[in-house]
């Protein structure tokens, strides 16, 4: 089986930053592909960004040049290092583990308010 157990969400400021880890558990593969998604009151879950066990990136338009991932394979860890948060990135952040099937974390929540 695999665990994943999201930390760092919170409240922060407009402008703020946030640093979100994710770290992985059980039977893990060296080939994986770990990211982060997330969920707004109302929406439908969408995806942030994500890396392959080798490093390649994918972000979504809206974070672009604001946020950014990297994992430490070592130990089974991805981050999500968030900057000039806004308002709008308010939502329920979930890590991602895809290896031959998915697995999700519990999700943690980030907020961004004045």
């Amino acid at each position: 089986q695999v665990q994943l157990v999201e930390s760092g969400g919170g409240l922060v400021q407009p402008g703020g930053s946030l640093r979100l880890a994710c770290a992985a558990s059980g039977s893990i593969f060296s080939i994986n592909v770990m990211g982060w998604y997330r969920q707004a009151p109302g929406k439908q879950r969408e995806l942030v960004a994500t890396i392959t066990s080798g490093g390649s990136t994918n972000y979504a338009d809206s974070v672009k040049g604001r946020f950014t991932i990297s994992r430490d394979n070592a130990k089974n860890t991805v981050y999500l290092q968030m900057n000039s948060l806004r308002p709008e990135d308010t939502a329920v952040y979930y890590c991602n583990l895809q290896q031959f099937r998915t697995y999700w974390g519990q999700g943690t929540q980030v907020s961004v308010s004045s």
